[in-house]
């Protein structure tokens, strides 16, 4: 198989085209000077755990913002590099394959060849697993032309993907010794990046000269915080898989007679089911973080579809579109606390057949009562992160199952005076993350491509290619760089219950965030969308006119620009001290005591350990 990658594609005539188009770059981006203006040093979210990151992180924990500036800016202090050696760079993708992820290949690529043209790109082969085995790909533009804003991951292809044992950690810094490479870039999720962040940290203590820089790519679209926007994919798969659900609804407004449940992909969080719906505009979505923040039961979920089968009964409609996030099933309480005992069942190498009898009382009570094919489906080993195969467990057909037999029997005790209850389920796991990337996808990709050069001429280790104001045209687009350390918490949420325990220093999935903008768009409208069948259409990904240049409904809904904000506030101080000198009148003083006063008061309350777990 290693004899495959990086050879030509046969292109249609649409992949072709698409092959042509070149992103454009911010401002900020141009040119062959890099621009860069330190911030302050960072800290992290995490208030509590902040001590236990930086112990483990001693040498790239506390790292300075990095802001690159275009080259009107007038910022004395920033620093312009203008001198660029040669330099040899490897990458390698990890975690599942998500569309865009050849452009920051592509980006990097450029970058590199326009700052010296002597640099050497290297991709590593079949993933984590190639940069072990020191398999590579030497990158060039004859290499590129044939994945040029394609989809996939095929350019280099991928496997297991993780970088976390003493061994593979060794692997991965021997292979950057042994083929003198001045930078690494991981492109990835956040176990990639968690990776990522100890890689560095590592070959900063081993005095490895490698850099290693992180890229936010995964199609889940669970790498957000204060500093990362938007995943690379992420808007890809939304759009390609609301026009599918799309086409489910229309199909089921046409019959009349079925329900179709679709299950969606993202394993932690829910943000592609909540984003598809208010895109489609499905009847019904259920959200895992609307499960864990509830504690519904199997039971509860059941009731609730089954209240609105009827509700649209009534109104003489037996049809409807129900999506699902594929984590779903480990949100529920009860379902994931017998996941637990099963997954330590078979870490101890108890046999699959034997297990059903040394499970607790009320697990086997619930094993039992679930339908056979969901009992062999909890039944599979975990996955590498310790969570079940959720891709494997049709959680969509077992809600099918439950609320049919609920309607049924609704049905014979005449609580139920409709029609029959029909159901036809749907898995949209693998048919959108190898689509062509949209327009948005293939452009931020690519800048984030560019960005990766920046860092590693920026001599930065350990941090994360960012960019920030995504919802605004591209030439707006502001590009730094974060530590990813400054993204990590040692707080751990509890998938069902919702309980706080204290881990390892990683880079936790983002969850829905039920407070929020995006979530309040959905509950203003759920009601609408159950009874009224407002479905809507987004039509196939669009690259050209109207809708080429579309965001998802969730960044253009957040209140973002975090990075913005921090140099906006930055101003605001330099003014307070250029006001403020030895000289100034009194009441100038007092004010500005009074002010900064009470700021630091109210500041130091919101940013206490206590506070942080309310």
């Amino acid at each position: 198989m290693e004899s495959d990658y990086g050879l030509p594609r046969e292109l249609s005539h649409l992949q072709h085209a698409r092959s042509l188009y070149k992103p454009h770059l911010p401002p900020c981006l141009e040119g062959t000077a890099v621009r860069v203006e330190f911030g302050d040093v960072t800290t992290t979210d995490d208030v509590s755990g902040a001590n236990a990151i930086s112990q483990s992180f001693p040498h790239t924990y506390g790292q300075p913002l990095a802001h690159f500036l275009r080259a009107t800016s007038n910022v004395p202090d920033a620093q312009i590099i203008t001198k660029h050696p040669a330099i040899r760079v490897g990458v390698v993708f990890c975690g599942r394959q998500s569309p865009g992820g050849h452009n920051v290949v592509w980006g990097l690529h450029e970058a590199l060849k326009i700052h010296n043209s002597k640099s050497t790109l290297l991709g590593f082969l079949g993933g984590s697993e190639g940069l072990f085995a020191q398999r590579t790909l030497e990158i060039t533009d004859d290499v590129l032309a044939t994945y040029r804003n394609q989809g996939g991951y095929d350019l280099l292809g991928r496997t297991k993907d993780q970088i976390r044992t003493q061994e593979q950690v060794d692997a991965a810094m021997a292979a950057c010794k042994a083929l003198k490479l001045d930078g690494l870039v991981i492109i990835g999720g956040v176990t990639s990046n968690t990776d990522a962040a100890h890689l560095a940290e590592t070959f900063s203590q081993a005095k490895c000269s490698t850099k290693v820089v992180g890229v936010p790519v995964t199609l889940n679209g669970d790498l957000k915080n204060q500093f990362v926007e938007a995943n690379v994919g992420f808007d890809t798969v939304c759009k390609v898989d609301s026009q599918l659900i799309s086409n489910l609804c229309i199909d089921a407004i046409s019959a009349e007679k079925y329900y179709y449940f679709v299950r969606l992909m993202g394993q932690k969080s829910s943000h592609l089911a909540l984003e598809c719906t208010l895109q489609s505009h499905p009847n019904m979505v259920i959200l895992g973080e609307e499960v864990v923040a509830s504690k519904l039961t199997i039971f509860d979920i059941t009731k609730q579809i089954c209240d609105a089968v009827q509700a649209r009964a009534e109104k003489e409609k037996y049809h409807g579109v129900i999506l699902l996030p594929e984590g779903l099933i480990e949100s529920i309480p009860e379902v994931n606390a017998l996941l637990q005992e099963i997954h330590r069942f078979l870490r101890q190498g108890v046999s699959n057949d034997k297990i059903p009898s040394q499970l607790s009382p009320w697990a086997s009570a619930l094993f039992q009562f679930l339908p056979p094919f969901i009992r062999e489906e909890l039944l599979l080993y975990p996955a590498s992160d310790d969570s079940a195969q959720l891709s494997q467990i049709e959680t969509e057909k077992l809600l099918a199952v439950l609320v049919e037999a609920e309607m049924s029997k609704r049905l014979k005790e005449g609580t139920y005076k409709g029609k029959k209850f029909t159901a036809i389920c749907h898995f949209l796991g693998y048919q959108a993350r190898g689509s062509l990337p949209s327009k948005f996808d293939c452009d931020y990709a690519y800048v984030l491509g560019h960005i990766c050069y920046h860092i590693l001429a920026a001599g930065l280790n350990g941090y994360m290619a960012t960019v920030t104001n995504l919802k605004d045209s591209l030439n707006k687009w502001r590009c730094g760089a974060a530590p990813i350390t400054a993204m990590m918490a040692v707080k751990e949420y509890g998938r069902a219950s919702g309980s706080m325990t204290i881990g390892k220093p990683v880079v936790h999935p983002a969850t829905v965030d039920l407070r929020g903008r995006v979530y309040e768009v959905l509950r203003k409208n759920a009601k609408k969308f159950l009874m009224e069948d407002v479905y809507r259409n987004p039509g196939p990904l669009q690259f050209d006119g109207p809708g080429a240049d579309s965001r998802t409904i969730s960044l253009h809904s957040q209140d973002l620009d975090y990075m913005g904000r921090i140099k906006e506030l930055n101003g605001y101080i330099d003014k307070v001290r250029s006001i403020v000198k030895p000289g100034c009148s009194q009441d100038i003083l007092k004010a500005a005591l009074s002010a900064m006063s009470s700021v630091a008061d109210v500041l130091s309350v919101m940013a206490s350990p206590s506070n942080g777990t309310i």
